[in-house]
Protein backbone atom coordinates (compact mmCIF):
# COMPACT_ATOMS: atom_id res chain seq x y z
CA UNK A 1 0.00 0.00 0.00
CA UNK A 2 1.69 3.47 -1.35
CA UNK A 3 1.25 6.35 1.01
CA UNK A 4 -1.30 7.70 -1.03
CA UNK A 5 -3.60 5.06 -0.91
CA UNK A 6 -3.07 5.27 3.03
CA UNK A 7 -3.66 9.47 2.85
CA UNK A 8 -7.02 8.83 0.68
CA UNK A 9 -8.18 5.85 3.27
CA UNK A 10 -7.04 8.19 6.40
CA UNK A 11 -9.20 11.19 4.49
CA UNK A 12 -12.23 9.50 4.21
CA UNK A 13 -11.73 7.53 8.02
CA UNK A 14 -11.68 10.69 9.34
CA UNK A 15 -15.19 12.23 7.66
CA UNK A 16 -16.72 9.26 8.64
CA UNK A 17 -15.87 9.46 12.56
CA UNK A 18 -16.62 13.40 12.08
CA UNK A 19 -20.10 12.25 10.26
CA UNK A 20 -20.84 9.66 13.10
CA UNK A 21 -19.73 12.14 15.96
CA UNK A 22 -21.85 14.84 14.38
CA UNK A 23 -24.62 12.85 14.11
CA UNK A 24 -24.72 11.55 17.47
CA UNK A 25 -24.97 15.23 18.54
CA UNK A 26 -27.51 16.10 16.72
CA UNK A 27 -29.77 13.08 17.60
CA UNK A 28 -29.09 13.66 21.52
CA UNK A 29 -29.90 17.48 21.03
CA UNK A 30 -32.80 16.62 19.43
CA UNK A 31 -33.83 13.51 21.89
CA UNK A 32 -32.66 14.93 24.93
CA UNK A 33 -31.21 18.67 24.51
CA UNK A 34 -30.74 18.87 28.86
CA UNK A 35 -28.56 16.23 28.61
CA UNK A 36 -26.33 16.62 25.78
CA UNK A 37 -23.35 18.05 27.95
CA UNK A 38 -23.88 16.12 30.97
CA UNK A 39 -23.95 13.11 28.66
CA UNK A 40 -20.96 13.72 27.36
CA UNK A 41 -18.85 14.39 30.11
CA UNK A 42 -19.97 11.04 31.74
CA UNK A 43 -19.01 9.04 28.81
CA UNK A 44 -15.33 11.43 28.65
CA UNK A 45 -15.16 10.53 32.10
CA UNK A 46 -15.82 6.71 31.11
CA UNK A 47 -13.49 6.44 28.79
CA UNK A 48 -10.37 7.98 30.69
CA UNK A 49 -11.29 5.39 34.03
CA UNK A 50 -11.29 2.63 31.51
CA UNK A 51 -8.24 3.65 29.74
CA UNK A 52 -6.34 3.88 33.18
CA UNK A 53 -7.60 0.50 33.95
CA UNK A 54 -6.40 -0.86 30.88
CA UNK A 55 -2.77 0.75 30.82
CA UNK A 56 -2.42 -0.97 34.77
CA UNK A 57 -3.38 -4.52 33.00
CA UNK A 58 -0.99 -3.95 29.71
CA UNK A 59 1.75 -2.59 32.26
CA UNK A 60 1.99 -5.85 33.39
CA UNK A 61 2.28 -7.74 30.65
CA UNK A 62 3.83 -6.15 28.19
CA UNK A 63 7.23 -6.06 30.70
CA UNK A 64 6.52 -9.63 31.09
CA UNK A 65 7.03 -9.92 27.69
CA UNK A 66 9.88 -7.38 27.42
CA UNK A 67 11.38 -9.88 29.84
CA UNK A 68 10.63 -13.02 27.46
CA UNK A 69 12.80 -10.27 24.60
CA UNK A 70 15.71 -9.42 26.51
CA UNK A 71 16.33 -12.70 28.68
CA UNK A 72 16.33 -14.75 25.37
CA UNK A 73 13.56 -16.90 26.10
CA UNK A 74 11.69 -15.33 22.65
CA UNK A 75 14.31 -17.49 21.23
CA UNK A 76 13.25 -20.75 22.84
CA UNK A 77 9.55 -19.54 22.38
CA UNK A 78 10.27 -19.35 18.54
CA UNK A 79 12.06 -22.74 18.31
CA UNK A 80 8.89 -24.54 20.14
CA UNK A 81 7.09 -22.78 17.78
CA UNK A 82 8.94 -22.69 15.12
CA UNK A 83 7.35 -26.67 13.40
CA UNK A 84 3.87 -24.89 13.43
CA UNK A 85 4.98 -21.83 12.06
CA UNK A 86 6.84 -23.30 9.57
CA UNK A 87 3.28 -25.63 8.51
CA UNK A 88 1.56 -23.07 8.55
CA UNK A 89 3.26 -20.24 6.91
CA UNK A 90 5.52 -22.68 5.12
CA UNK A 91 8.50 -19.59 5.48
CA UNK A 92 12.49 -20.71 6.56
CA UNK A 93 13.36 -17.62 8.29
CA UNK A 94 14.16 -17.33 11.79
CA UNK A 95 14.16 -13.59 12.62
CA UNK A 96 9.82 -13.43 11.13
CA UNK A 97 9.67 -16.65 13.01
CA UNK A 98 10.15 -15.24 16.42
CA UNK A 99 8.04 -11.90 15.73
CA UNK A 100 5.23 -14.20 14.86
CA UNK A 101 5.96 -16.41 18.18
CA UNK A 102 6.00 -13.49 20.16
CA UNK A 103 3.13 -12.05 18.28
CA UNK A 104 0.81 -14.82 18.80
CA UNK A 105 2.12 -15.78 22.38
CA UNK A 106 0.80 -12.30 23.37
CA UNK A 107 -2.28 -13.34 21.44
CA UNK A 108 -3.00 -16.32 23.49
CA UNK A 109 -2.53 -14.24 26.32
CA UNK A 110 -5.50 -12.11 25.41
CA UNK A 111 -3.23 -9.09 24.80
CA UNK A 112 -4.46 -7.99 21.14
CA UNK A 113 -2.87 -4.39 21.37
CA UNK A 114 0.53 -6.11 23.28
CA UNK A 115 0.87 -8.16 20.13
CA UNK A 116 0.27 -5.24 17.23
CA UNK A 117 3.84 -4.14 17.26
CA UNK A 118 5.49 -7.84 16.82
CA UNK A 119 2.80 -8.77 13.89
CA UNK A 120 2.94 -5.18 11.96
CA UNK A 121 6.59 -6.26 12.13
CA UNK A 122 6.29 -9.66 10.55
CA UNK A 123 3.87 -8.31 8.55
CA UNK A 124 6.19 -5.88 6.81
CA UNK A 125 8.90 -9.15 6.89
CA UNK A 126 6.79 -11.20 4.75
CA UNK A 127 5.87 -8.84 2.00
CA UNK A 128 7.50 -9.59 -1.07
CA UNK A 129 6.63 -5.73 -2.63
CA UNK A 130 4.28 -7.27 -5.76
CA UNK A 131 1.42 -5.05 -4.33
CA UNK A 132 -0.39 -8.59 -3.07
CA UNK A 133 -0.88 -9.74 0.01
CA UNK A 134 0.85 -13.42 0.20
CA UNK A 135 0.27 -16.54 1.72
CA UNK A 136 1.94 -16.01 4.90
CA UNK A 137 0.56 -12.27 4.93
CA UNK A 138 -2.99 -13.85 4.64
CA UNK A 139 -2.08 -16.59 7.25
CA UNK A 140 -0.98 -13.96 9.42
CA UNK A 141 -3.63 -11.43 9.54
CA UNK A 142 -6.35 -14.41 9.80
CA UNK A 143 -4.24 -16.00 12.91
CA UNK A 144 -4.65 -12.30 14.25
CA UNK A 145 -8.41 -11.81 13.44
CA UNK A 146 -9.46 -15.29 15.02
CA UNK A 147 -6.35 -15.52 17.53
CA UNK A 148 -6.52 -18.28 19.95
CA UNK A 149 -6.73 -17.10 23.60
CA UNK A 150 -5.66 -19.26 25.99
CA UNK A 151 -6.09 -16.45 29.21
CA UNK A 152 -8.24 -13.82 28.17
CA UNK A 153 -5.94 -11.53 30.05
CA UNK A 154 -7.79 -8.10 28.83
CA UNK A 155 -11.27 -9.39 28.77
CA UNK A 156 -10.90 -10.46 32.17
CA UNK A 157 -9.52 -7.13 33.31
CA UNK A 158 -12.18 -5.24 32.00
CA UNK A 159 -14.93 -7.70 33.71
CA UNK A 160 -13.17 -7.08 36.97
CA UNK A 161 -12.93 -2.93 36.42
CA UNK A 162 -16.77 -3.76 36.23
CA UNK A 163 -16.93 -5.52 39.15
CA UNK A 164 -17.34 -9.12 38.39
CA UNK A 165 -17.53 -11.45 41.02
CA UNK A 166 -15.75 -14.10 38.88
CA UNK A 167 -13.60 -12.48 35.93
CA UNK A 168 -12.16 -15.65 35.04
CA UNK A 169 -15.45 -17.27 34.49
CA UNK A 170 -14.76 -16.24 30.84
CA UNK A 171 -11.65 -18.59 30.02
CA UNK A 172 -13.54 -21.72 29.21
CA UNK A 173 -16.00 -20.20 26.18
CA UNK A 174 -13.22 -17.63 24.86
CA UNK A 175 -10.52 -21.25 24.76
CA UNK A 176 -13.63 -23.10 22.89
CA UNK A 177 -14.42 -20.10 20.94
CA UNK A 178 -11.39 -19.31 19.85
CA UNK A 179 -10.50 -22.71 18.89
CA UNK A 180 -13.62 -23.43 17.05
CA UNK A 181 -12.50 -20.07 14.96
CA UNK A 182 -9.23 -20.68 14.68
CA UNK A 183 -9.18 -24.20 13.11
CA UNK A 184 -12.16 -22.77 10.39
CA UNK A 185 -10.14 -20.24 9.43
CA UNK A 186 -6.98 -22.22 8.87
CA UNK A 187 -9.06 -24.47 7.36
CA UNK A 188 -10.62 -22.26 4.74
CA UNK A 189 -7.07 -20.26 3.76
CA UNK A 190 -5.63 -23.58 3.49
CA UNK A 191 -8.40 -24.27 0.93
CA UNK A 192 -8.70 -20.97 -0.76
CA UNK A 193 -4.52 -20.95 -1.27
CA UNK A 194 -4.94 -24.69 -2.66
CA UNK A 195 -7.46 -23.34 -5.44
CA UNK A 196 -5.59 -20.56 -6.66
CA UNK A 197 -2.47 -22.54 -6.53
CA UNK A 198 -5.14 -24.92 -8.83
CA UNK A 199 -6.10 -21.88 -10.76
CA UNK A 200 -2.31 -20.73 -11.85
CA UNK A 201 -0.96 -24.32 -12.89
CA UNK A 202 -3.92 -24.15 -15.32
CA UNK A 203 -3.30 -20.83 -16.48
CA UNK A 204 0.29 -22.05 -16.84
Amino acid sequence: MNIKTKLVIKYYMNKIWLFMMISGILVLLYTNPSQTLSTMISASTSTVELCINLCAVYAVWLGFIEIIEQSGLSNKLAKLLRPIIKKLFKIDNEEIEKMIALNLSANMLGLGNASTPMGIKAMKALDDKSGTASFPMIMLLILNTTSLQLLPTTIMGLRASSGSLSPSDIILPTIIASVFCITLSITLVKLCESIRNKKRKGET
